[in-house]
């Protein structure tokens, strides 16, 4: 477990990353979802924190770095960057991941797509709002 600055530097990214994946599941999962995908903050493995926090990194450093230009980006290409951010922190904590948990955005449902495009576009808001 991480203390001080570094559980900071987990904590506000990985909580907010968090919200935003609870907040697209609610809306887009078909039917009641499994709760793990709901689970609060306080109940979420260490090493998804973790990954929460480093995908949200990515995405704001991305948007940083574009200028904001990320704008322009469509739905679909917002949710893949996600989506591959997320497929290669599975791969940092997992060494035999299931398919599934590393499935192409081709091959992953809609409603994980949809949620995977909610959260940078809730992290791209949030950054330009701040502008």
């Amino acid at each position: 477990m991480t203390t001080g600055r570094a559980s900071v530097q987990v904590e506000e990214p990985g909580r907010a990353f968090r919200e935003a994946w609870i907040a697209g599941v609610r809306k887009h999962y078909p039917g009641e979802p499994k709760p793990g995908y709901v689970a609060p903050w306080e109940a979420t493995p260490e090493w998804e924190r973790a990954s929460a926090a480093a995908v949200y990194e990515q995405v704001h450093q991305f948007i940083e770095v574009a200028e904001g230009a990320t704008a322009k980006l469509t739905r679909e290409q917002k949710g893949r960057f996600v989506a591959l951010c997320w497929t290669a922190q599975i791969f940092r904590h997992f060494p035999n991941p299931k398919a599934s948990y590393v499935a192409d955005w081709s091959e992953m449902p809609e409603w994980q797509q949809e949620t995977d495009s909610d959260i940078f576009e809730h992290i791209e808001q949030t950054l330009l709002s701040m502008r």
